[in-house]
């Protein structure tokens, strides 16, 4: 009997505990970081007031100096700089729009190099992370699609995007100063960067749940977003496990179009994704889907697209976000006319769906939905190349 193909990658993720160092404790969950502080031989009864501490000093305070935990004793502190680390990415340079949008460019464990872009907006501001180095899923309108995959990441690496972030922004509290006395900078988390959340399942939901937790970085869950270009399997799992909003890659009304943009519709196509997604608000008492909608000239754009979508799509609570295309080196598309895009925003608009048009952020630092590429990764391929494997090539 030949067994069923496994959901989630078998790509390399990085062990926690490096041969030549320390662990880390950034990424552990509070049951994980008990666990780790019962092998140095902190006593049983103490281990749940430990983690609230320590887990106050590194999310709360962002501190990463044991000896600056001055609840803690000394010889405990000694005990824990000998035997962990509170590590996050290396910064390799850092580029600010003129919009003021702030793109990352981190260096992780091995050497490998991951983009984190921060979007400043009126009384908010999103933080846009990195699940995987690269990505397998080959979305022939995506920059980071024309980069092979390399590994995920670990939990440590993605919560690290955004303790980097809040280091940046100075949004760490000064000592002395209560959580929410100033307004948050970091708001809103979504996972729309490189590589696919639900192809690096447990290493996100980890990870998400630390960014949750009331008592360090402390962000609701209806304030972060996931983006999947529709791993099926998972989406219940994301509901129950994560309970985040959810945002799905769909960008095309038929198969036929869905199968050249988003290459994981032959394996889940449009139908099977919707019977999943229909499922999910009440799973996760969510509001609403998010249906993202990127739009390519003469492809994906026509009235008859728009009337498809809010047909597929009825019954869904949703908000439909139309993306107007962010151009890179060798792009086999061109984005849809300011008319074109206005049109099929009415149409939609009129069928009862808010469908807002996304301000293009970012563009001139290669920042913009579908930019990122690390730096290590800069070979091009050919507009020709591209649009071949896209099956779309213009005449």
């Amino acid at each position: 009997m030949t067994r069923a193909a496994p959901i989630t990658q078998d790509v390399v993720t990085i062990p926690r505990i490096l041969p030549e160092g320390p662990a880390n404790l950034v990424g552990l969950t509070r049951e994980a970081m008990a666990e780790a502080l019962a092998r140095i031989g902190t006593p049983e009864r103490q281990l749940r007031m430990r983690v609230a501490q320590i887990w106050h000093w590194i999310y709360h305070r962002g501190v990463r100096d044991f000896g600056a935990m001055t609840n803690l004793a000394k010889d405990y502190r000694a005990r824990l700089a000998e035997n962990f680390v509170i590590a996050v990415p290396e910064v390799v340079s850092r580029q600010i729009s003129a919009d003021g949008t702030r793109k990352y460019l981190m260096r992780i464990a091995g050497g490998h190099e991951v983009e984190t872009v921060y979007i400043p907006e009126e009384g908010r501001g999103t933080l846009c992370i990195s699940s995987q180095v690269g990505c397998t899923l080959t979305c022939s309108f995506c920059h980071t699609g024309t980069q092979r995959l390399v590994r995920n990441l670990t939990a440590a690496e993605i919560v690290g995007q955004i303790m980097v972030a809040r280091d940046d922004l100075g949004e760490w509290p000064k000592p002395g100063e209560a959580m929410g006395e100033r307004p948050r900078l970091v708001s809103n988390i979504v996972l729309m960067g490189m590589g696919e959340p639900l192809y690096n399942f447990d290493n996100v939901r980890d990870a998400m749940k630390i960014a949750m937790d009331g008592e360090g970085i402390a962000i609701s869950r209806r304030r972060i977003t996931l983006s999947t270009s529709g791993v099926v399997p998972m989406i219940a799992r994301t509901a129950t496990e994560i309970g985040c909003m959810l945002a799905v890659s769909f960008h095309a009304t038929t198969d036929e179009v869905r199968d050249k943009l988003v290459p994981i519709n032959r394996r889940w196509n449009i139908e099977t994704l919707l019977g999943a997604l229909r499922e999910y608000p009440r799973l996760s008492n969510s509001e609403r889907i998010t249906f993202e909608y990127v739009m390519l000239k003469g492809v994906n754009d026509s009235d008859e697209d728009a009337r498809r979508l809010v047909k597929l799509i009825a019954g869904i609570p949703a908000k439909i976000n139309l993306i107007p295309f962010n151009e890179w080196p060798g792009a086999p598309y061109e984005r849809s006319d300011w008319e074109r895009i206005e049109a099929f925003a009415d149409i939609v608009h009129k069928a009862g769906y808010a469908s807002p048009i996304r301000t293009p952020r970012g563009e001139d630092i290669m920042a913009a939905c579908g930019q990122l590429k690390s730096a290590t990764e800069r070979a091009r391929k050919s507009a020709a190349e591209i649009a071949a494997e896209a099956g779309l090539a213009r005449g």
